[in-house]
């Protein structure tokens, strides 16, 4: 196992985005709105060689599950918006699993866990926990286990257990966390099966680069899992950049850029293996990702008619006319397609990698240990190091939190930087505390200068809103320290945490000056952002959605600086710990109806073409092959660790699968066209790769109809054949 750095470079600037207040965030201030890029050159530190022969220090297993929820009328997490209701699959979800134990003691071992989903949750965690202890008792653990997120933001969503993140997808999706939660039990009972023994590999730190030349975080760290004879089996990569390639527009599921990387790389490593039966597993992990965007022209009005339309948004409240909703951030594929800019940017992380992973690095050596407690945030008092007390606050979130981001903006009147007593919509002066309880005096001086739009830590009917206790959480893999983060970190915020906590690891004896220190998240609950006190004051999104208030930052940096003796070679015994929070799931409600029927139009059948591939001629490459369907709703069998499609290739006289719903050239979409009668079409489309062998090829639509009584049949459809030249 190695951990690289690199450096990703560009030109570009970046903005920021959103998560559940209906778009993505933009900049905290004039200082952080430059730049998060991407490489067309990568930066190497100077590495030492690797000595050979060196006896395994560490049993490696690595794995991966498919935990695609259901792809069809189902709200999507991430931009929080009502109408991004799923309508089909771009590419599978998954979690991607590593274990790392110590081999002189197997019983001693860390779970990392990065999933194809927003945002941890402390649900989904629980029911993880409780099906892997359960099944592997004294092996994993509540402590051991991290559930870290790509945070993208065009996944199936539903499946979070507080309330305010439900709101926009109608309330609880069982079938969506109960498919998050299986295929991510999957993929450690995976890792678990193949563990081996491999040496591990670590770079140090170059004084954490000159103290910061640019804006945003543009290091990529990359750990390598090699076997014990030296060949690499994955990695896991920490970068910092939102999952926001794909727009708010956009209905097919998909992982966005670091779903996109992990495949590409996988597939560059494994090009015969099918998407999640490759055995190499590439992690493109989140890390400090708050004021971070994948969108990096930079943000522009899009308001055909009007006299700002193609310009770039008024800067100190990313407006187009005084309103947010016409201003959008453009990636670097933006004249093409979304989807060619979430493959630009996930390129760019592959190639950082694919460049790291031919380095050669010192050993890493050292314990293996972990160290996990539950904080409540409701006004948490501490001592600052200057010996000031100060606390934090029940959650609430301010009004720019309604303003959304350049990635995906918001609605009404808000805007971003608004810290004003005097809203910009007096509506919800009248209506907010019909949807949560007003704030207290000592709720408003606590989060000042925060103006409280929704007092969601007050809101506890039907359910708790918004958590108030969080997962604090770090793993050790000899020096190298992850620090699982509950939320996401602006890009000087995860600097500071970073930077406290190596000191201390230093300065206390526990790891030498080779500490290195790396940001995981959000992870395991989701508790929004974090800022610092600085940003906060400016109350752009990310500030109004810090909702433990000013010092919430400084509250991480105490609690995690305070565990740091769990984490030394010899240290016993576990932490105190706040109360866990209670279960939210058994009270959660929802409205999303359930499947009734699928029927077939009067003298057709389930699987019939309706409309044909072309067959007089040969397709080309670049060309895109549709072909459609009588279908019935995908909800009825998710196949999981299966497909919705193939594209099939004659070879020798047998048709073989040459393509899923997991490779990004093909697409699967779903439409009701009767919902009384239980109509509905799929159309199957295949855009043609460069370097596709020419011959003979089919699509073929794999279904499941649900009848009247409740029984579920398959059913399988094949295009025409159609040749490729």
């Amino acid at each position: 196992m190695y951990i690289f750095d690199s450096v990703l470079e560009s030109d570009s600037v970046s903005a920021h985005f959103c998560d559940i207040g209906q778009a993505l965030y933009t900049m905290l201030n004039k200082a952080l709105l430059c730049l998060v890029t991407f490489a067309a050159s990568v930066n190497i530190l100077n590495y030492g060689g690797v000595p050979m022969g060196v006896q395994a220090q560490y049993l490696l297993g690595l794995g991966i599950g498919d935990i695609t929820g259901p792809v069809v009328e189902t709200n999507m997490m991430g931009y929080a918006s009502l109408g991004q209701t799923d309508t089909g699959l771009h590419m599978r979800q998954r979690s991607r699993a590593w274990i790392v134990a110590d081999a002189s003691n197997s019983s001693n071992r860390v779970v990392f866990i990065n999933a194809d989903i927003a945002m941890g949750d402390t649900g989904i965690r629980r029911s993880i926990v409780s099906q892997l202890s359960s099944e592997f008792p004294g092996l994993y653990t509540n402590e051991n286990i991290a559930l870290v997120s790509t945070h993208q933001h065009s996944g199936v969503g539903g499946y979070l257990e507080n309330l305010l993140p439900q709101i926009t997808a109608l309330g609880y999706v069982k079938q969506t966390a109960d498919a998050i939660v299986a295929g991510t039990v999957l993929a450690v009972r995976r890792a678990h099966a193949n563990l081996a023994p491999g040496n591990a590999y670590l770079a140090n730190p170059a004084e954490e680069r000159a103290r910061y030349q640019f804006d945003q975080d543009k290091d990529l760290s990359l750990l390598r899992f090699d076997d014990a004879s030296g060949n690499p089996r994955g990695f896991l990569s920490f970068f910092a950049v939102h999952g926001t390639s794909l727009y708010e527009n956009n209905t097919l599921v998909s992982g966005d850029n670091k779903g996109m990387a992990a495949y590409l790389y996988e597939a560059m490593v494994e090009p015969s293996a099918m998407p999640g039966n490759n055995t190499f597993v590439a992690g493109f992990t989140q890390s400090n990702v708050g004021d971070t965007s994948p969108n990096t022209e930079g943000a522009f009005c899009e308001s055909p008619g009007q006299p700002w339309d193609g310009q770039p948004c008024e800067f100190e409240h990313s407006t187009c006319g005084n309103k947010t909703e016409d201003c959008h951030g453009r990636g670097p594929g933006f004249r093409i397609s979304d989807f060619e800019s979430n493959r630009l940017i996930a390129q760019a992380q592959v190639d950082g990698a694919k460049t790291l992973m031919s380095q050669t690095l010192p050993a890493v050596s050292g314990p293996i240990q972990w160290v996990h407690t539950y904080m409540n945030m409701s006004f948490r008092s501490f001592t600052l190091p200057n010996g000031t007390t100060v606390q934090t606050c029940p959650p609430a979130m301010g009004f720019s939190f309604a303003g959304g981001t350049t990635d995906g903006p918001g609605a009404f009147d808000f805007i971003q930087g608004d810290n004003s007593s005097n809203p910009q919509n007096p509506f919800w002066e009248i209506v907010k505390g019909a949807v949560t309880p007003l704030p207290s005096p000592e709720q408003v001086q606590c989060q000042s200068p925060k103006p409280i739009l929704l007092n969601t830590g007050f809101a506890h009917s039907p359910y708790e809103w918004s958590p108030s206790t969080v997962d604090i959480q770090m793993l050790r893999v000899g020096n190298l320290v992850m620090l699982i983060i509950p939320g996401e970190l602006t890009t000087m915020a995860g600097r500071r945490l970073r930077e406290a906590v190596r000191t201390k690891l230093i300065s206390s004896g526990i790891i030498g000056d080779d500490a290195y220190v790396v940001i995981a998240g959000p992870a395991n609950t989701y508790a929004h952002y974090v800022t610092t006190r600085e940003e906060y004051a400016v109350q752009r999104y990310e500030g109004a959605s810090t909702i433990f208030g000013p010092n919430t930052l400084d509250s991480y940096i105490d609690k995690y600086t305070s565990l740091l003796p769990f984490l030394a070679p010899n240290a016993s015994g576990s932490p105190s710990s706040d109360p866990a929070p209670q279960d939210q799931t058994s009270k959660a409600i929802s409205l999303q109806t359930a499947v009734i029927l699928d029927n077939a139009p009067i003298g057709e059948s389930f699987g019939r073409v309706i409309a044909d591939v072309q067959t007089t001629s040969p397709y080309h490459a670049g060309d895109t092959v549709v072909a459609q369907f009588v279908g019935a709703n995908p909800r009825n069998n998710l196949r999981l660790e299966d497909t919705f499609l193939t594209v099939d290739r004659l070879v020798n006289g047998d048709w073989q699968a040459f393509r899923s719903d997991s490779h990004p050239s093909t697409k699967f979409q779903w439409l009701r066209t009767n919902t009384i009668l239980g109509f509905s079409t799929v159309n199957v489309s295949w855009t043609i790769e460069d370097g596709t062998p020419s011959g003979s090829y089919r699509l073929s639509y794999y279904g499941d109809a649900k009848s009247l009584f409740g029984s579920i049949s398959s059913f399988v459809g094949h295009s025409s054949t159609f040749a490729t030249a």
